[in-house]
């Protein structure tokens, strides 16, 4: 390694230790602060060079040394009864060292990441605890089920294909669970935060992350009061209906890149239209601001597991209709799964699109097709539970944007 290689990890372990050590100091740290935290990044560094030409034991020397530190530096606290309860400036002290060693063998992308992450997230200190504080047991539960999910679940399962027509992969299909559970969550923790002085446009947006259908039926149960919540609940309504083909196309981007050059472009007409007729009812009636109606938990295990049975049948309804009944059976699995979900049809048609088991061009007419009957089957709910105004805008709007779809489910160029 050559000298000005050297000095570069020095520099960079210097500072990100300023960095660091200004955070502590501006906290008044007692065992820490400016000057100190430069000092131990450097001395990671250093010992991290030594021990490449001596041997591993200086760096373990090194934290070891730094810990009988920071121990006798507690100890004296604590006898002048100043002590600190909490340990934050003691571990970010032995990390800033270790940094500082990583620096020298040579992962000097990591070792900034990492760096300025610590100075980031001490930072953060009154935000974070806020966000906790603002949590009730209730949200709590969410964040852990789905750290179950996606944590816990998810790597023990077989990464294989199972079953008939070799396409049902465990950990694939819960995979997809992941994804879709993860973006509800999302919309679901904004919602907790915002949601009791959303506006119809944010009350919208969140909507249709969580559940458009759920969304729909909530607001079409509330439009009963009078037209004044039916003009609110068409905002809301319309601008949840946009946001599902924006996460569509997200869960294409995520499942089948290549797939999203194909499917964009339909897909994307659909969300212009839909958008701006959301937007002409928002600038009419939008400028309320609204209590968004009780969210349900999405990452409930129960509702996960039945969504990745209803991603599974899907794989394997489209698959075996292609390969019994040709491409038109294709379109009648595509309507009936879309009713009540359109997730799981799209992700099941992104991953044989993929797999090259389906071609581009079926695949994007599948999911179009999919949110046609999705539209059907909202405002089948709207006509059962909502006012008779709210039924008329939306059955108009619904209306053009699945004409606009027939028409390019017809007319758009087969690739």
């Amino acid at each position: 390694m050559d000298l000005s290689q050297i000095f570069q990890q020095l520099g960079i372990a210097l500072g990100l230790g300023l960095l660091v050590g200004m955070q502590r100091e501006r906290v008044h740290s007692k065992i820490a602060g400016i000057r100190t935290f430069p000092l131990i990044t450097v001395f990671g560094t250093v010992c991290a060079l030594l021990g490449q030409a001596s041997g591993s034991w200086m760096l373990a020397g090194g934290i070891l040394g730094l810990a009988g530190l920071i121990v006798f530096a507690q100890v004296l606290e604590a006898r002048q009864r100043a002590a600190d309860p909490g340990l934050t400036t003691e571990v970010a002290m032995l990390l800033m060292y270790c940094v500082g060693a990583y620096l020298a063998y040579g992962h000097r992308e990591a070792a900034i990441a990492v760096g300025g992450g610590v100075a980031v997230l001490l930072q953060m200190k009154g935000p974070l605890h806020g966000i906790v504080a603002r949590m009730g047991d209730k949200d709590l539960k969410a964040i852990m089920q789905f750290a179950l999910i996606s944590l816990v679940i998810l790597p023990v399962l077989p990464n294989r294909t199972y079953g008939p027509f070799d396409v049902l992969n465990p950990r694939q299909t819960w995979w997809m669970v992941v994804l879709i559970v993860g973006v509800s969550l999302g919309g679901y923790v904004v919602y907790k935060f915002f949601g009791q002085k959303a506006g119809s446009l944010l009350a919208g947006v969140l909507g249709g992350l969580i559940s458009s259908t759920a969304t729909s039926v909530s607001y079409a149960k509330l439009s009963k009061a009078g037209d004044s919540i039916a003009r609110l609940s068409t905002v809301v309504i319309l601008v949840a209906s946009t946001v599902v083909y924006a996460r569509l196309l997200l869960e294409i981007a995520v499942v089948a890149p290549p797939f999203l050059r194909a499917a964009a472009g339909p897909m994307f007409v659909l969300l212009a239209l839909m958008g701006a007729i959301a937007v002409y009812f928002w600038f009419r009636w939008g400028d309320e601001a609204s209590e968004m109606v009780e969210q349900e938990n999405p990452s409930e295990l129960k509702p996960a597991i039945l969504f990745g049975a209803l991603y599974a049948l899907a794989l394997l309804a489209v698959a075996a209709a292609k390969h019994f009944f040709g491409d038109r059976a294709l379109y009648v699995v595509a309507a009936l799964s879309g009713l009540t979900d359109v997730d799981a049809i799209t992700l099941s048609s992104s991953q044989l699109v993929a797999a090259g088991r389906l071609d581009e061009s079926q695949g994007w007419r599948i999911i179009v097709t999919a949110t046609m009957s999705n539209l059907v089957f909202k405002a089948s709910t709207i006509a059962v539970l909502g006012h008779p105004k709210l039924l008329l805008r939306i059955v108009v709007a619904y209306g053009i944007v699945a004409a606009v779809g027939l028409i390019l489910l017809v007319f758009w160029p087969w690739s």
